[in-house]
């Protein structure tokens, strides 16, 4: 046995010894070599939603539908007020609401686990009559016909907290989206309108409307500031400076200097470098004062004076420029809105190129870098491409429908843009890479509008200020046919195909 024990010993401190010299000569221990090994492909999607809201019928409730902006995939769906006729995203992209037929708010989550169950309503009085919605970061204002006030709601979900009184007829509110600036601007038309529709069918024979200051220290208002004709909708600079107001029935654009609260008016100023300022408290979109090649532009419907008729705008931040959709007239206009080092209007201020589209454009969006704008025009059922470069047209598409929204997001190499018809059920999205329908996706119900969740930049105020027909935004044209009546009431011009 001691033998045996012996001959073992022997073996183990062969075994060592064998180790050992393997591993002297080695020197370090052995690590392994690892290649790493990059993905190919594109890149990642970002996380982004566009967000429609359709509605069945008058009476039914409303759907909302979360697609997926990677798959152009419904991730989720869920019902929401009766009847919605507007819709409005806040700036963080987190919470839709919409104003309903029968005068009630909903807010829902903007989510992939959307439920009928995280949908709330807020109250109202009876008599309320919100048009439109202004969604900041926080807080939700809206424009009510009922006493001609501004609505203002707070808490999760929105509560009424006061109204502030307006003067007549306000159509939108407009703000800084994350609650930036010093006040809000409340736009009225300023007479008294029966049937809801008049700055829809006879723009010209309003009075001049009134742009409201409302203070957000104190939720007080300002004295009014004079604008044009039937105003319909206001966008602001992404610096907050500048708020430009579309009059519809005067076809101009009013220039509120946000800095000191009064028009753009610099008579007798210079700046610090001693030189004379020139101001723009008023831009002519007439075709007589504008730089044009040859354009006459269609009009919108019979008898209408009006050769332009700005009825939508985007503010973008690449190019400092204001593209404005002219509803009447056919065209976009494309308005430089750059300032100097000073915070006054440049030297090239005001300077605008016309661009001839579709028949009706009632929207427009602008990419992320300033390259290209698209118009829905409602009354061919196309969407123009304009390169904002040459001035020029690139392309146009036939869609689904009359489209009224469109909207775009380009946070990556990527971009796409949503169009929606409100007498189709039916959603055109184009990718902005090939300038061609990507896919349509079809929702429950002809589509009210839809936004996108991700801000794409192009805009102070994208997203966060809803139009419903009628108040802000065109009517909705009669089912085939490419222009409205002589007479027209609330129900028809808001009446869902």
């Amino acid at each position: 046995m001691s033998s045996g024990r012996a001959r073992a010993r022997l073996v183990q401190a062969g075994v060592a010894l064998v180790a050992g010299a393997l591993i002297a000569g080695c020197g370090n221990s052995y690590r392994p070599v690892v290649t790493p090994v990059n993905p190919s492909g594109p890149a990642q999607q970002p996380t982004s939603y566009a967000v429609v809201v359709s509605a069945p019928s008058p009476t039914t409730p409303g759907i909302a539908t979360i697609i997926d902006y990677a798959g152009d995939t419904v991730m989720a769906l869920a019902p929401i007020g009766p009847g919605p006729k507007s819709f409005v995203m806040d700036s963080l992209g987190s919470t839709g609401y919409t104003v309903n037929r029968d005068g009630t708010m909903t807010n829902f989550p903007v989510s992939t686990s959307l439920q009928a169950k995280m949908v709330t309503y807020t109250t109202l009085s009876s008599t309320a009559q919100p048009v439109n919605l202004f969604s900041p970061s926080s807080g939700l204002w809206a424009a009510d016909l009922d006493g001609n006030v501004a609505d203002v709601f707070t808490g999760s979900p929105q509560t009424f907290k006061l109204a502030i009184p307006l003067p007549p007829t306000p159509v939108t509110i407009v703000g800084g989206p994350n609650l930036q600036g010093q006040r809000n601007y409340a736009i009225s038309q300023n007479f008294v309108d029966a049937t809801g529709v008049a700055c829809n069918t006879a723009p010209t024979l309003a009075p001049t409307g009134l742009a409201t200051p409302i203070e957000l220290s104190t939720n007080s208002a300002d004295a009014s500031i004079r604008l044009g004709k039937c105003p319909v909708y206001a966008v602001l600079s992404t610096d907050l400076k500048r708020l430009f107001v579309l009059n519809r029935g005067d076809d101009t654009i009013t220039v509120i200097n946000t800095q000191n609260n009064t028009l753009d008016t610099c008579t007798g100023l210079v700046n610090q470098n001693g030189q004379p300022i020139t101001c723009h408290p008023t831009l002519p979109l007439s075709t007589s004062a504008i730089t044009t090649t040859g354009i006459t532009p269609p009009n919108g419907f019979a008898g209408m004076t009006a050769i332009a008729g700005p009825v939508y705008a985007e503010y973008n931040t690449a190019t400092n420029q204001l593209i404005v959709a002219n509803y009447d007239g056919g065209t976009i206009s494309v308005i430089d809105a750059s300032l100097d080092e000073y915070g006054n209007d440049s030297a090239t201020f005001g300077t605008t190129y016309t661009i001839p589209v579709g028949h009706n454009p009632a929207s427009v969006t602008v990419l992320y870098d300033g390259s290209r704008a698209y118009t829905a025009n409602q009354a061919d059922g196309t969407v123009t491409i304009a390169n904002l470069t040459s001035h020029t047209v690139e392309k146009t598409l036939t869609v689904v429908g009359h489209p009224r929204t469109v909207v775009s997001t380009q946070n990556s190499q990527f971009g796409k843009v949503y169009v929606a018809s409100p007498d189709s059920p039916y959603l055109t999205i184009l990718s902005t890479t090939t300038d061609l329908v990507d896919t349509t996706i079809l929702v429950e119900g002809n589509v009210v509008d839809v936004r996108t969740s991700t801000q794409n930049g192009a805009s102070g105020n994208a997203n966060v200020v809803s139009r419903s027909a009628g108040h802000g935004q065109p009517c909705n044209l009669p089912p085939g046919s490419s222009a409205l009546p002589a007479t027209l009431t609330l129900t028809a011009c808001q009446a869902i195909p």
